[in-house]
């Protein structure tokens, strides 16, 4: 650092570009700038001036610098002579900024005074006068100039802006005179000018300010802006931003010694009960829909209801299979790309009908399934920018779907592009529509059969899955599980043919889906199908359904059980009398016991009997975990749990009394689905297995469940793969099981108990609360203004 500078000594430069190197040196001596990031800024500063190194124009060499105005005191130009252009101003070379450095450093121990631990101004130090600032006109005076007493006060400052840096530097200079090269002097230099010069210096209007240059005495903002920041005392440690203005730090909660913990052994494995072997299952869903299709062609299949509630069709076995066959061989025959069939085996399809036509959406699944294509049910997109779609466009994209199918009718509500054609909807692939009424299908031939195997591991369906993030992800559903699940269902719930089942859910998704799609057509049942349009008009729609159908069945949410009581006043000619199980799908809320209490009370006198109503738990991963099952296909009775709220936020189940008012109520949610294995693990860690009176996740190892996350093996291998352990570490099974994301434990009967799901977890401090538990809340305000169930 001590030669900086030596070839520039002849050359003029402007004072701003002095100023600049100036604060070049003022970073490299603070330590705010490398050496190699100064040494390529003052490259570049020095680089239109290159030329001149080599040959110097004489006249410029004798160039003095600007002298102050007229107004300085008549001593001052008596001392100050013309300081000539090679003589650069060496104060803030490394060897003199050591020595300043050093001479502070031995007055403060001559002092025996402290050292200062922050950046500060010391012009408010208690010793700020006993320094005096270096002669501006000298470079090279020895360190004794740095010790002579009064300098500082013998003159009236009219400006701290000369004094206050350089003073700053003197002391903050401690941390960085490690950085200092040679100490020996370099020519160019002047004698030390007397006291008064240096007086009249600093009291010009118009002084060398200290860096080196003249310049104005007010220091550029930029500097200034600059030793602000630097006198800023340093960034506190993290921990201090948590104390308040009393200066109370606000420490992590630390558990409480007290609180509960779970006191009994270890659970095991529950398995469910095992799949009737006697029974004549047919080998796969297809096969079930071709002998229905071809010996039972007129036993109605499903029936749709327009918004007024009345049948608008009924589709009957006989059409569903000769409309799949003629949808099976139109999109494997008479749809080409390039003289080349659009569609192979195994490609993904998507399914856009509205949840008002049940009918084609049926169709259109079971097509694909008979032309081996996957087909995955989306909802349909209601604008071209829908924040909900793009989610479900980052799906599709991921599947890697190129044609959708649709129906007429919903297809001129889409919105259209200029072009006539469907717009292009936001993060959605580019897709090829196709319309699959009637009148745009081709009849096969007789000879032809769709190459359709039995069931496998292959992928039979994609369902859509909403992540509590908003993100879209696909749950692959294999031939195999789609079997099994129908075959389990068809067990635990007593399913036999021709029975009617009123459907009030979603007929594309979950348990819609598998009892109101799947597994009916498995059975030849009849599905009465409800739109949500129809509910929303009439909340008494499914029950007048129920009665005019002689249902045996119905599927339904604890939330359509909710608007049908406040809905049922001079309702006096119903009767449920037909219900064998009133399927409660969303069972496992908290809030459904409150729905399923009012109703039976209310229904009651009207032949609904209480060991029809059975919740039931699903998962888009698992499908369905456990139904309750009515006395006469062999279940316990139903029970419900006052569990202690306080324990169940600590993860522990302590059972308390009705009356309090800090308790939950829960209801069970029945026994394993057969053929599956249940376990409950702990929620965070390694899956160890929980205690008996312990809160943690329900696990499922079945052949009836989903297989994957649709081209995401990563968080595939967490959920679809998990291996619980026992204390010990050894694994329960030589099978992985699959994370359901419901909350729960196993109770008495091995019932199957839900308090929350894994989505809606919240953890404050070390304690644990639920979503569902402030939906639950709010649904039991009743409006005589009390809290029910003693929320």
């Amino acid at each position: 650092m001590a030669d900086r500078g030596c070839a520039l000594e002849a050359v003029p430069l402007p004072a701003e570009v002095r100023e600049s190197l100036a604060e070049l040196e003022l970073e490299l001596s603070e330590g705010d700038i490398t050496q190699k990031g100064y040494e390529k800024k003052r490259a570049k500063l020095l680089a239109r001036y290159i030329p001149l190194i080599q040959g110097v124009d004489p006249s410029l060499q004798a160039e003095n610098r600007i002298p102050g105005p007229s107004q300085t005191t008549a001593a001052a130009p008596k001392q100050q002579k013309p300081r000539p252009t090679n003589s650069r101003d060496e104060r803030f070379r490394s060897d003199v900024h050591t020595e300043a450095v050093q001479a502070a450093l031995a007055k403060y121990k001559e002092r025996k005074m402290p050292m200062p631990s922050k950046r500060r101004s010391v012009l408010v130090h208690s010793s700020v006068e006993t320094y005096t600032p270096p002669d501006t006109s000298s470079a090279s005076e020895d360190e004794g100039s740095l010790r002579r007493p009064g300098r500082l006060t013998s003159t009236p400052l009219q400006s701290h802006s000369n004094v206050e840096p350089w003073l700053d530097r003197v002391i903050q200079g401690s941390s960085t005179s490690s950085s200092a090269s040679s100490t020996s002097s370099h020519p160019g230099g002047r004698p030390a000018a007397a006291p008064s010069a240096t007086a009249a210096t600093l009291t010009g209007p118009v002084a060398h300010a200290h860096i080196g240059v003249p310049v104005n005495s007010r220091v550029s903002s930029k500097i200034q802006q600059l030793l602000n920041t630097l006198k800023r005392p340093k960034r506190p440690p993290l921990k201090e931003f948590f104390v308040d203005d009393f200066e109370e730090l606000l420490e992590v909660q630390q558990p409480d010694p007290n609180q509960p913990k779970p006191e009994g052994s270890q659970t095991a494995v529950l398995k469910g009960e095992p799949l009737a072997v006697g029974t004549t299952w047919p080998p796969s869903l297809l096969a079930a829909l071709q002998r229905w299709g071809t010996t039972q062609p007129k036993a109605p299949c499903l029936t749709a209801l327009d918004t007024a509630g009345k049948a608008i069709y009924t589709l009957t076995y006989g059409k569903l299979w000769s409309r799949s066959l003629k949808l099976a061989y139109t999109l494997l025959n008479k749809l080409t790309s390039k003289n080349e069939p659009l569609l192979k085996p195994g490609d993904r399809v998507a399914l856009v009908f509205p949840n008002s036509d049940p009918v084609m959406f049926m169709v259109g699944f079971y097509g694909c399934l008979l032309a081996e294509l996957v087909p995955v049910p989306i909802e349909v997109p209601l604008t071209r920018k829908d924040a909900g779609s793009q989610q479900v466009g980052f799906l599709l994209g991921s599947c890697g779907v190129a044609l959708a199918l649709t129906t007429d009718a919903c297809q001129k509500g889409l919105p259209k592009a200029q072009t006539g054609e469907v717009a292009a909807f936001k993060g959605w692939p580019p897709l090829a529509w196709l319309v699959i009424d009637g009148k745009h299908l081709t009849k096969p031939p007789k000879d032809w059969h769709p190459p359709a195997r039995d069931a496998g591991a292959g992928t039979a369906y994609i369902e859509y899955k909403t992540s509590k993030e908003g993100s879209t992800v696909g749950v692959t559903v294999s031939h195999a599980s789609l079997l099994a699940q129908c075959r389990a269902l068809t067990q635990a719930c007593g399913y036999s043919e021709a029975e009617t089942l009123t459907n009030v859910l979603d007929f594309k998704r979950d348990a819609g889906l598998w009892h109101g799609v799947l597994t009916s057509v498995m059975n030849r049942m009849h599905v009465v199908s409800i739109p949500y349009a129809l509910m929303k008009v009439n909340p008494l729609s499914w029950i007048q359904k129920v009665c005019s159908y002689k249902a045996r069945a119905a599927l339904v949410k604890s939330r359509d059980m909710h608007w049908s009581l406040l809905a049922q006043r001079g309702q006096r000619d119903v009767s449920l009398s037909s219900l064998r199980m009133l399927i409660v799908a969303d069972g496992a809320n908290p809030w459904s016991i409150s729905s399923c209490d009012a109703f039976l009370n209310v229904f009651q006198s009207r032949g609904l009997r209480p060991e029809v109503i059975c919740p039931c738990a699903s998962s888009p991963e698992a499908l369905t975990v456990a139904i309750r099952r009515p006395p006469d296909l062999g279940g316990p009775p139903p029970r419900k749990a006052v569990l202690s709220m306080s324990g169940l936020s600590f993860g522990v189940i302590r059972v308390d009394t009705e009356e309090k008012l800090s308790v939950l109520t829960v209801q069970d949610v029945g026994q394993v689905l057969p053929g599956a294995d249940v376990c409950v693990v702990k929620v965070e860690g390694t899956p160890y297995l929980c205690k008996t009176d312990e809160v943690g996740e329900i696990c499922v190892n079945s052949s009836a469940t989903g297989t994957a996350y649709y081209g995401l093996l990563g968080i595939t291998k967490s959920v679809f793969e998990t291996v619980p352990v026992t204390a010990g570490g050894a694994p329960v099974s030589d099978r992985p099981f699959t994370r359901t994301g419901l909350l729960g434990f196993i109770g008495p009967d091995n019932l199957v108990f839900v308090v929350g799901k894994l989505d809606g977890l919240m953890v404050v401090g070390v304690r644990r609360h639920n979503a569902d538990d402030i939906v639950a809340t709010a649904l039991a305000v009743e409006p005589m203004k009390f809290v029910y169930r003693g929320r």
